[in-house]
């Protein structure tokens, strides 16, 4: 039977509880480090050779739906009840309002280092200590709507900008496509500066510190935004009924693209799954 997953704004004090608990027993088990370091493995870009699986290519979205169900199985194997909650990022706005909250992943962090030093993931409560990234730091950080430079999160109209497109994805499959579902939802803009970022990547960058990059899976907050990006897919789906996953096929060996991203039928590493066999997940998972 299907699980659910629910709206972070909607959770009750007890499914708060128990989703950071379960989070930081993930972590106990060095299974969190595991995922950030999976991260890391693929987050090559456009200019790095060889196959992008998880970020500026039509993957992007089922390779990020499969790694949020490792997350969501080792959380479930700590505490059956618990799933991975999503944050709606066109209505809780602000840098109070969910998932920011004390109870569940803490507050923004302070001026002097960006350090957070509220809710259970602050470094001071002992049980988060940042053990694989791309900087020095032992500790979380985040920088809230960019305090010197502020940036707004998107908004509803930008969202559906994304949704109301019927086609998933167009060649050359990359950053540069201004056409296609996949890259108006993950967010790869022409031009440069906040207004060449949409979406998802304007996302993480609201967020900023530990979001920032490759090591973003360290913030917790990951989940929430990637929930909700899965969500949008879900949504995208039921809108247009009969549309697929693109590529079809392989790009031949006269593109420029062949080998580097993946197709429908093909394994998405470092798994043995398909884009195709992540399009219905209904038997797994559902929203609220």
């Amino acid at each position: 039977m299907a699980y659910v997953r629910r709206d972070a704004g909607t959770l009750t004090r007890t499914e708060k509880r128990r989703f950071v608990k379960a989070v930081l027993e993930v972590k106990r088990r060095g299974e969190y480090d595991e995922l950030v370091r999976t991260h890391l493995t693929y987050f090559p870009s456009d200019g790095e050779r060889g196959l992008r699986s998880a970020h500026m290519a039509p993957s992007f979205l089922p390779w990020h739906r499969r790694f949020l169900l490792e997350f969501e199985r080792a959380l479930r194997r700590a505490d059956s009840s618990v799933t991975v909650p999503y944050w709606d990022w066109t209505r809780d706005r602000t840098k109070t309002s969910a998932p920011w909250t004390a109870d569940l992943l803490g507050g923004n962090g302070r001026p002097s280092d960006r350090q957070v030093t509220t809710g259970p993931f602050a470094h001071r409560e002992g049980h988060w200590t940042i053990k694989v990234g791309v900087t020095d730091e032992d500790f979380l950080t985040r920088d809230l709507g960019r305090a010197r430079d502020p940036l707004d999160l998107p908004t509803k109209s930008e969202l559906e900008w994304a949704l109301k497109d019927p086609v998933y994805d167009v060649a050359p499959w990359d950053s540069t496509v201004t056409r296609g579902f996949r890259n108006k939802l993950e967010g790869w803009g022409t031009g440069r500066g906040s207004a060449s970022w949409y979406n998802h990547n304007r996302v993480h960058r609201w967020v900023g510190g530990d979001m920032l990059g490759g090591a973003s899976v360290n913030d917790p907050v990951f989940w929430l935004h990637h929930a909700f990006v899965d969500l949008q897919w879900y949504r995208w789906q039921r809108r247009h009924r009969g549309a697929r996953y693109l590529p079809a096929t392989p790009p031949g060996p006269a593109d420029r693209q062949h080998g580097r991203v993946v197709a429908r039928h093909q394994k998405l590493p470092p798994w043995d799954v398909t884009p195709d066999a992540l399009e219905d997940v209904g038997r797994i998972y559902r929203y609220a």
